[in-house]
């Protein structure tokens, strides 16, 4: 069965980790890829070995949001698929939570993902052609002991792609949420000794993106959780 073709995307919080395998993995698809940060300045290597565009933006702003989608379609191109990738935490006993760095919490985790949604469905629309996914994590479905805000933020974002889903499917619009309930690989975060497969691997995880990007309209997921093979759950 054929795909669905798309030309360009866009990945909002971009950085080294799971970003920079979704940016390769779309370029091998002949996909122009745009990476937005609040800085850039981290993303040169990444965009030289992919020739993707930069951009800098605070998603939680919403002149910011709005200005990055413009400059977009005045040269790169309106994004066809948009991926959300921007995240933020603090951590602690609940009576010691600083509001402000919880409100921080809140607007990455999930109002960013609400402005950059709303200016990608209204260039996706018209097309009835687009495809949306946000990263989820485990506080998506799970509210760890002294993490109430990331789960707060990320119990938002995903009844924010559930609500979407539900309203656009119907209209060619494709939002997905992605679970990645596990710790992801890294340079910084090497697997543990004799701990093999214990971590994601961000090109495995970048490769169920894509799967995801690819389906069918017929059968379309709004949901798929990712976890180590190693895990017992």
């Amino acid at each position: 069965m054929p795909y669905v073709k798309f030309n360009t995307a866009l990945i909002v919080g971009a950085g080294s980790g799971l970003s920079a395998s979704l940016a390769r993995v779309l370029t091998s698809e002949g996909i122009k890829v745009a990476l937005a940060a609040r800085s850039t300045a981290d993303l040169a290597d990444l965009a030289k070995e992919t020739g993707a565009h930069t951009i800098a933006c605070d998603a939680t702003k919403g002149a910011d949001v709005e200005k990055m989608f413009s400059e977009l379609d005045a040269g790169f191109g309106a994004p066809e698929i948009v991926i959300y990738n921007a995240s933020y935490r603090t951590r602690g006993p609940l009576i010691e939570l600083d509001p402000v760095e919880v409100e921080k919490t809140l607007a990455v985790c999930a109002f960013g993902g609400f402005l950059v949604a709303q200016q990608a469905v209204r260039r996706m629309l018209p097309k009835r052609h687009g495809a949306i996914l946000f990263t989820g994590a485990s506080a998506s479905v799970k509210g760890y002991a002294e993490s109430a805000p990331f789960a707060m933020g990320k119990f938002a974002l995903r009844g924010l792609a559930q609500s979407m889903a539900r309203e656009l499917h119907p209209q060619g619009i494709h939002v997905a949420h992605m679970v990645v309930d596990g710790g992801i690989r890294s340079a910084r975060r090497p697997e543990p000794p004799g701990k093999t497969a214990s971590l994601l691997n961000p090109n495995s995880i970048a490769a169920s993106y894509l799967h995801m990007i690819h389906q069918p309209h017929s059968a379309w997921s709004w949901e798929l959780e990712l976890r180590p093979w190693v895990e017992k759950f």
